[in-house]
């Protein structure tokens, strides 16, 4: 059989044909060799680089430079978030125009988004930062004194407050008023429930008040008001004007409270208990002392008794005031101890006032804002109203709002006298058209009524000073709630 060439060539074993080539064996040593060195340098070069990387970091970097890094990228998703929270801040008009048929009705017309804090007998107040806010501040905007609407509010959290916005430290008393701050009873009647609040609150006193007449910006008040106010509180009060700040740019509080419904849910011991203070504050104030009233009436063991007329000139002022200070100067001289005192309201200083009242314990006056002294009276003292022709129909409850004073500051409101006589209405008796006309009107006198009135007011003071005479403490002004 014939055998190929090719097979004759070919090695019967591979291996013994690798056996058979040592050169080819060793080269390939040689580069897996070289393979494996080479492999070997990269890893030390890698392996020292980041040796001496680490080092320099560690040189440069603290070892906690990863928490820095950490509180880095944090802070920049705070910031974020503020940033997102801040553009979130939504202003609303102060004045909800929706309500404005019913402004004295619950919680609507002025900041109508916000519902108050009230716990039985206490004030209704709302307070900026709180668990109600969930801890927000309360913020304002625009500085409008003729349309409320034009004015805004908004809540903003103290870390996210809105662009370009002014922080004002302290605490922030924010007012409102239906009425106004000229007259002093309705100006009184938007501070009391600040007193209230005052008292309740480690006597905390404010930085500044802002005051708003429906939504509008008002920056003054009634320098009798005024003055209480720096009496009650320690200091003149600061009413902001926000000078310097632009219509447009926020001006967010620290801390603020905000009163819209004057005394309005106050019990009549709460109420007491800060027409107490203001009383104490006020004598402290005008160093009023209520020691020698009268002493020759005094050391006879006789009750003194002050009885005040306190007259107004122009509306609502007596048409004969002669006539009707005689009446009462003539019973006034029948009970022994009795001193008639004649003043007028306009022509007093607040400290003037206070030391007259401090003196009086009957006090006769026509209907009118100069009866908020009233409170400044000793408790238990008594007040006799007058009224012009007209009143009773048409007036409405106003009429009554000194009645209620008597009893929400502790006196004894002794009854009014309405005068059946007055200007003439060209309408029908109870067309309301008629008030227009007898709101101003001068007010006569009855000689018989008014002798029978005083000498039954004079005997009962009479009667209740001489029954309290044996334990009478004087009213001291030593020492007050708030001191």
């Amino acid at each position: 059989m014939a055998i190929s060439t090719l097979e004759l060539n070919r090695p019967a074993n591979p291996t013994l044909q690798k056996l058979s080539n040592p050169k080819k064996r060793t080269t390939m040593s040689v580069f897996c060799l070289f393979s494996i060195f080479l492999l070997a340098l990269c890893i030390s070069l890698f392996t020292l680089y980041h040796i001496q990387s680490l080092h320099a970091r560690t040189i440069s970097s603290p070892p906690w430079s990863f928490m820095h890094e950490w509180e880095r990228v944090t802070n920049c998703t705070q910031e974020h978030m503020a940033e997102k929270l801040r553009q979130s801040v939504i202003f609303l008009p102060l004045t909800d125009l929706r309500y404005a048929g019913k402004a004295l009705q619950g919680h609507t017309w002025f900041m109508s988004s916000m519902y108050d804090t009230h716990e039985e007998g206490e004030v209704q107040y709302q307070q900026f930062p709180s668990e109600s806010s969930k801890h927000r501040v309360l913020c304002l905007k625009g500085k409008e004194t003729h349309d409320g609407s034009w004015n805004s509010y908004a809540l903003a959290w103290p870390e996210a407050l809105p662009f370009n916005a002014t922080l004002m430290k302290g605490l922030t008393f924010v007012s409102y008023n239906h009425y106004n701050y000229d007259n002093i009873w309705h100006g009184l009647s938007a501070t009391v429930p600040f007193v209230a609040w005052h008292i309740r609150n480690g006597c905390e006193s404010p930085s500044r008040w802002i005051l708003y007449h429906w939504g509008e910006l008002r920056f003054k008040m009634a320098p009798w008001l005024r003055t209480l106010t720096e009496a009650t509180f320690g200091g003149a009060p600061f009413i902001e004007s926000f000078e310097g700040v632009s219509d447009n740019q926020p001006v967010c509080f620290e801390k603020a409270v905000v009163m819209r419904h004057n005394e309005g849910g106050m019990s009549r011991d709460r109420r007491i208990e800060t027409f107490d203070l203001m009383r104490c504050k006020a004598r402290m104030y005008c160093n009023v002392s209520l020691e020698g009233r009268i002493p020759e009436a005094s050391k006879q063991g006789l009750p003194v008794i002050g009885m005040t007329l306190l007259m107004r000139t122009g509306p609502r002022s007596f048409t004969n005031e002669s006539a009707v200070i005689g009446i009462f100067e003539k019973e006034c001289a029948k009970i022994d101890g009795c001193r008639l005192m004649v003043a007028y309201s306009n022509n007093l200083t607040f400290c003037d006032q206070v030391k007259l009242m401090s003196l009086t314990d009957i006090l006769v006056s026509p209907h009118g804002a100069q009866l908020t002294n009233m409170f400044l009276m000793d408790k238990n003292s008594s007040v006799m109203e007058f009224f012009p022709k007209g009143w009773l129909k048409l007036a409405g409850v106003g009429q009554y709002v000194f009645h209620w004073m008597a009893s929400w500051s502790g006196m004894r409101h002794r009854g009014a006298w309405r005068d059946p006589n007055g200007d003439e209405c060209p309408y029908a008796v109870d067309d309301r058209r008629c008030m227009s006309i007898y709101k101003s009107g001068k007010i006569g006198f009855d000689e018989t009524y008014f002798s029978e009135w005083a000498r039954n007011v004079l005997n009962e003071v009479k009667a209740t000073k001489l029954e309290e005479a044996a334990n009478k403490t004087i009213a001291s002004t030593a020492s007050c709630a708030c001191g």
